[in-house]
């Protein structure tokens, strides 16, 4: 990785922030590792600067597509010929001019200028105002391609690289996929899982209203909560352990294994450990819970937040699930969770960088893994126990394409349908084949999830 020539010390605010943090995904990081990294050390930040920050990150990067589309209406050179940091600023201000209203024309402008004087980078100077100032003056005739032409609407409007908008199309009608590019180039909502060991919903909605912030509970997950607006004040209840931060598509994960007090749990792949303190909440401390992660300093956030969330029964350790762990007898699992290392195509509104960092390659070789996975977690099943696979992604090969090959592979094991036993709500989130997949502009804004469950005899 190759270091950073942010000058640090610039007076921290959204804008170098943001500069800082592009730069820094661009040699390899994570944007929402960077971003809390960074707000840390800039505690003392205003909190309307560090949403601004958090809004030009996360949108730049999930619409850089769109974003590009329109700088290269404008600009003299091919972005591709410009130095990095030319590009990075040209996306700030251009962001800021095409999707936030709430800036002014000249300050997106002037701002932008004066980050390139403020970096040393006086010879950009010419060339950011000049650009910017073009795509001022003509962003309101802008010829953006429309939904008749499908996948230059994908690509340039809902800001998809040309692999994936190729693959929605192939794997929907051009209706379908265009409703789910547009879902995919929105911001995410902010959902919160109530810890059920601490407290419930209703008395964390209360707490919630009562400091000012709009909430609502989410439609398919009982512990979930969705925060549309924030007020001035904390979030009640991050001390106590009230809550985890976690989508509402994987708040339905746990709930699909269907555990039982007094059962062994193994999750394979756990970390950060949302799935696995949920498991913890929904079985109210009455189950062993083995939790595994490849890496050691993940394993760590499994503790930490077990410890926050007061879960007790959790056992976290270090492995490669790709070889059979020596510390774990086969068949001695009653319920085994495999939420695999996937593409993360189902939740590119939250980490926006893996649309420009995925290839079409990527989900071939996922696809192995996930398979070489599954087969070493299903050696672990308990006869009559059953194991639950999951992804947060939504190409076949990733999803159906795994659970069929494996069938095939592992007679013992059978597909059973998830539709036994669940709300009247979860029915149209399951397939014809009684596997769980959700979408988010069909299901009240989650992520796209997969899921079956194979149960064996």
């Amino acid at each position: 990785m190759g270091k950073s020539n942010t000058n640090h010390s610039l007076q921290p605010d959204a804008r170098s922030g943001a500069f800082e943090i592009l730069q820094r995904v661009e040699e390899g990081g994570y944007a929402d590792l960077l971003l809390d990294r960074y707000l840390e050390r800039h505690s003392q930040m205003e909190r309307r600067e560090r949403g601004l920050l958090t809004e030009l990150v996360y949108g730049v990067l999930r619409l850089r597509g769109r974003v590009d589309f329109a700088l290269t209406l404008v600009s003299r050179q091919p972005l591709q010929k410009l130095e990095p940091a030319a590009r990075l600023l040209l996306r700030l201000g251009a962001y800021q001019l095409l999707e936030l209203d709430r800036v002014p024309t000249h300050a997106a402008v002037n701002s932008t200028v004066e980050l390139a004087r403020a970096l040393g980078k006086e010879r950009l100077v010419g060339i950011i105002n000049g650009t910017l100032r073009g795509l001022e003056r003509s962003r309101a005739n802008i010829d953006w391609p429309t939904p008749e032409t499908p996948r230059p609407y994908l690509q340039h409007v809902c800001s998809l690289p040309q692999w994936l908008a190729k693959a929605l199309l192939s794997q929907h009608t051009n209706r379908e996929a265009i409703a789910l590019g547009e879902a995919l180039a929105e911001a995410a909502p902010f959902t919160l899982r109530v810890n059920t060991l601490k407290t419930d919903r209703d008395s964390l909605l209360a707490a919630m209203s009562e400091a000012g912030h709009s909430v609502r509970p989410c439609r398919y997950a009982p512990e979930g909560i969705i925060l549309e607006r924030r007020s001035e004040q904390p979030l009640p209840g991050a001390d106590q352990g009230w809550y985890q931060v976690q989508d509402q598509a994987s708040m339905l994960i746990s709930h699909l294994l269907a555990v039982n007090p007094g059962q062994r749990i193994l999750d394979c792949c756990a970390a950060p450990g949302g799935k696995t303190t949920h498991l913890a909440a929904l079985s109210d401390n009455q189950c062993s819970i083995l939790a595994l992660d490849k890496h050691p300093h993940r394993v760590e956030l499994i503790r930490q937040g077990a410890a926050r969330l007061g879960c007790t029964q959790i056992d976290a350790k270090q492995w490669d699930l790709t070889s059979a762990p020596d510390f774990a007898e086969a068949e001695s699992f009653d319920r085994v969770l495999l939420d695999a290392p996937c593409s993360g195509i189902g939740v590119l509104r939250r980490n926006p960088e893996s649309r420009w960092n995925r290839t079409a390659a990527d989900v071939k070789d996922l696809a192995a893994l996930q398979a070489q996975l599954l087969h070493q977690a299903a050696l672990l099943v308990a006869p009559g126990g059953s194991l639950l696979y999951s992804v947060c992604t939504f190409t076949k090969a990733e999803t159906d394409g795994v659970i069929e090959h494996f069938l095939q592979a592992h007679p013992q094991f059978k597909l059973e349908s998830l539709q036994d036993g669940l709300a009247e709500s979860w029915q149209e989130l399951l397939t014809e084949q009684g596997t769980l997949r959700t979408m988010p502009q069909l299901h009240d804004g989650m992520d796209a999830f997969y899921a079956a469950r194979l149960v064996k005899a």
